[in-house]
């Protein structure tokens, strides 16, 4: 488990990254005089560069051993973070979390897959949860420290905070993770081949729309909260999304290897993520009570992964890796698309009152299609 373990540290720097930035845009608008749209789209930028690029990357490096791609990923997160704070300007910016993203997108799937083969068959939901469980550390952890932290080093002491924690997971796997041999990832002719498995294509479609809903949904979670409920420190509610995170991150491994039907696991989820989402604006008339579906909002975005991630590997033994990286590629797409969506929104004259009814229908959709999914099963 020392090796799930050094795996867990990188994941906790990519969740601390990725949702600190939600909180952190008001201050970074303000520093570069750019308006809430276009800050969403330092989120988008990170999260499309995760999807399209990190393919492609991962192809070129076939044949590498697992270690050095996972050091050479994480470097390349850590690094673009660096520059990320040292930025001066919105286009430094974006193309600084555009390869942050890549880096990001590289070791996500690589840890992913590299935890499952460490562990025995029975133990690999938990080895999984274990995994993404680290990057939702980095929300229910990083993200209000990080805020804290904003407050008083800059938006950008936060980003050199998450350059370091990168850094120091780089050392670590660096000399401890064992010499794993690497198979030869599949072409890109070859990931795209799996794609018309009609079953795997189910799969990630369902993905795509619950990141589109949760995670879109989350880049605009400080306008929400504003519009909503007139609501200004938003740390106690990103600690409520992030605790969510980790108790459905952590605890739905356990439940996948005791019941061993992942298809019905993520149908409940569905379900309880649609309803989190939809009471958001009126829970939100009263603060307190509004903690609750944010806390059903985490806890079922995050632990929406795993299931997804297992019925892949049951399903594509002999392509595990890819298997993989196809859902974080439609999980982190499915957040560029929202992010991006959300802001045309906006944009255009939608309110963010409105964003959660939005992404509540997308949820509902998603429902269906698995729904639709087990009924082809059984």
């Amino acid at each position: 488990m020392r090796n799930v373990f050094l795996l867990t540290i990188g994941m906790f720097a990519l969740g601390f990254d990725a949702y600190v930035v939600a909180g952190l845009l008001p201050e970074i608008s303000e520093t570069l005089k750019i308006n809430a749209s276009q800050a969403g789209q330092v989120v988008s930028i990170f999260t499309l560069c995760y999807a399209l690029a990190a393919p492609i990357f991962a192809t070129l490096l076939a044949g590498k051993p697992v270690r050095v791609i996972l050091v050479l990923a994480l470097g390349v997160f850590s690094i673009a973070n660096g520059a990320s704070a040292l930025a001066a300007n919105f286009p430094f910016l974006l193309i600084a979390r555009a390869v942050a993203g890549i880096g990001a997108g590289l070791f996500s799937p690589m840890a992913s897959a590299a935890a499952a083969s460490l562990v025995s068959e029975q133990k690999r939901g938990r080895a999984l949860g274990f995994v993404l469980g680290g990057m939702s550390m980095g929300t229910v952890v990083g993200v209000p420290l990080g805020l804290i932290a904003a407050k008083q080093l800059g938006w950008q002491g936060t980003l050199w905070s998450v350059t370091i924690i990168g850094f120091f997971a780089t050392i670590g796997i660096m000399i401890l993770f064992p010499k794993v041999s690497a198979e030869a990832p599949p072409s890109l002719r070859q990931r795209f081949t799996m794609m018309t498995n009609k079953y795997v294509l189910a799969i990630i479609g369902i993905t795509l729309l619950t990141s589109i809903a949760s995670l879109g949904l989350y880049t605009y979670i400080a306008s929400i909260l504003k519009n909503l409920g007139g609501i200004t420190n938003l740390t106690p509610y990103l600690w409520a999304w992030g605790i969510g995170g980790v108790v459905g991150s952590f605890s739905i491994g356990t439940l996948i290897d005791r019941t061993g039907r992942p298809a019905f696991l993520m149908a409940g989820i569905l379900a309880i993520l649609m309803l989190g989402i939809f009471t958001l604006p009126y829970a939100l008339k009263f603060p307190t009570l509004a903690y609750l579906p944010i806390f059903l909002w985490g806890a079922m975005g995050w632990a929406s992964q795993a299931p997804q991630q297992h019925a892949l590997l049951r399903s594509q033994p002999q392509h595990d890796k890819a298997a993989v990286a196809l859902n974080s590629l439609a999980n982190y797409l499915g957040s560029a698309i929202g992010s991006t969506l959300g802001g045309i929104a906006m944009v255009a004259g939608l309110a963010p009152t409105d964003l959660p009814y939005a992404a509540g229908c997308f949820v509902l959709v998603a429902l269906l299609g698995q729904l639709i999914i087990i009924r082809k099963q059984s």
